[in-house]
């Protein structure tokens, strides 16, 4: 059993490293506070064909795998951009699954390449705002209509809608009360953002400013019917194709923005004298980011570890227990290293300056986002301890 790093691996990390370091500790704090989103950051990684490291070649990707994406938005992560930096480019890696595993082969072309080259941005519309993560009691209405659909509904917490040209769109196309179950009845849609008729309400939220998000408001938002991804109904079982990856990609984005607070921590603990000597050299400041160290280590692993299991094509039940067992550690461990590194720095923990008071804002990112820690434990009792279904 090897645990370290191809040379590939290696070369992706260094070279991501590389374009990261252009950006510094005062382009994040710029960009926290106007909340403009990190243009420069996602055209060089675009330049650079970093966006399509896991599509296929014959669709303008590098046809890299899981593994090769963790190791690139934890260097993101890592590098100081934290997740204003993985969020601003996260959709582009694993968002268009469905389409690549379900889509037409001209729906693959006309979608997939101008996501992996940057030439599109695009936003995944999913949470409702009386639904939150039941995701089968979907309301947001699809109708058809002569030569495709007619949407109209909300949708809450979308991330980058401010700056989409496309709409990865789940929507109810069969009400809830014609259905046999509740996964069924609802279809995927992939199509351009038409600001006309959907109002875009940008969230004043608590940190990762310069990524927005958003509440949508559909109102008569046509869609065609060259832009329903896979068999109408049949969307809910699309996106769980999905659902994984994000997990792993953002356990490992989680992974980079702890060690970044760790890191910049031991610095300062390093350089800071307090009676005659660096705080430091006290067990009350090392002991407590040692312990994060090892947290964010651990949780490594096993991101790595569902990364192969999905790369490698597990049996399904495999990969999502892997899956969330790395979102849950990542998150929880992320979230601990980041306020041990306000603590570390004291008062100076609370000056923006100093950045990881930001850190410890996003924090709650990978923590909440895609899914609760709760949540996930639900799915490890159920489906690995076979204890019954708690919700």
């Amino acid at each position: 059993m090897d645990f370290s790093l191809t040379e590939e691996q290696d070369s992706i990390r260094d070279a991501v490293a590389a374009i990261c370091n252009r950006f510094d500790d005062s382009y994040w704090l710029k960009l926290d506070a106007s909340g403009e989103y990190p243009h420069e950051l996602y055209t060089a990684l675009a330049k650079d064909g970093w966006l399509g490291i896991c599509t296929q070649e014959a669709y303008g990707g590098s046809g890299l795998g899981i593994s090769e994406a963790a190791i690139m938005m934890r260097t993101i992560a890592e590098s100081g951009a934290g997740m204003s930096g993985a969020s601003a480019v996260h959709i582009n890696i694993f968002g268009l699954n469905p389409v690549a595993v379900f889509g037409t082969e001209d729906q693959k072309q006309r979608m997939i390449r101008p996501m992996a080259e940057g030439k599109e941005k695009a936003c995944f519309a999913v949470t409702e705002p009386n639904t939150g993560l039941n995701t089968t009691q979907l309301k947001l209405r699809a109708v058809r209509q002569d030569g495709g659909y007619l949407v109209n509904g909300q949708k809450v917490w979308i991330s980058t809608a401010q700056e989409a040209d496309r709409i990865l769109l789940l929507a109810r196309t069969t009400p809830l009360d014609e259905v046999k179950k509740p996964t069924h009845g609802l279809s995927l849609f992939y199509t351009r953002y038409d600001r006309a008729r959907i109002r875009t309400v940008e969230i004043e939220k608590m940190g990762r400013k310069a990524v927005d998000s958003n509440e949508l408001f559909f109102e008569d938002f046509f869609i065609p019917e060259e832009d329903l991804i896979g068999e109408e109904g049949r969307g809910f079982e699309y996106i769980l194709h999905g659902m994984n990856p994000e997990r792993i990609l953002i356990a490992a984005e989680a992974v980079g923005l702890g060690m970044a607070a760790i890191n910049r921590a031991a610095r300062y603990a390093n350089e800071r004298i307090v009676f005659n000597r660096p705080i430091g050299q006290n067990q009350g400041i090392q002991h407590p980011l040692a312990k994060c160290w090892a947290q964010l280590e651990a949780a490594w692993l096993m991101v790595m570890s569902a990364a192969w299991k999905y790369d490698h094509d597990a049996p399904l039940p495999a990969v999502g227990a892997a899956a969330n067992a790395a979102k849950y550690l990542a998150g929880e461990a992320s979230f601990e290293a980041c306020q041990t590194a306000v603590m570390t720095h004291g008062g100076y923990g609370y000056a923006k300056e100093y950045h990881v008071e930001r850190y410890l804002r996003e924090a709650f990112v990978p923590r909440i986002a895609p899914v609760s820690p709760q949540l996930c434990l639900s799915y490890l009792a159920e489906r690995v301890l076979g204890l019954p279904k708690s919700y």
